[in-house]
């Protein structure tokens, strides 16, 4: 039994569009990165944080006071 891992293809690393004549091509990739980076990093927005994961207090406090 031979067990193949993957390798990474040579045309995958390399843009399609080739490589930057002008010498910005690396500029613009940096400061792409950094402002993806900057606003994943200080983005308010959560929404995992408010995620209901099932009933609360209040429910369980509701159920005792009709059981009895």
């Amino acid at each position: 039994m031979t067990i193949h891992s993957p390798s990474i293809s040579t045309a995958a690393a390399i843009p399609a569009h080739g490589p930057s004549r002008s010498g910005h091509g690396l500029l613009t990739e940096i400061v792409d990165f950094w402002r993806t980076f900057i606003k994943a990093a200080f983005d308010p927005y959560h929404p995992e944080q408010h995620y209901m994961r099932g009933p609360g207090p209040a429910c369980a406090a509701k159920r005792r006071a009709n059981s009895h």
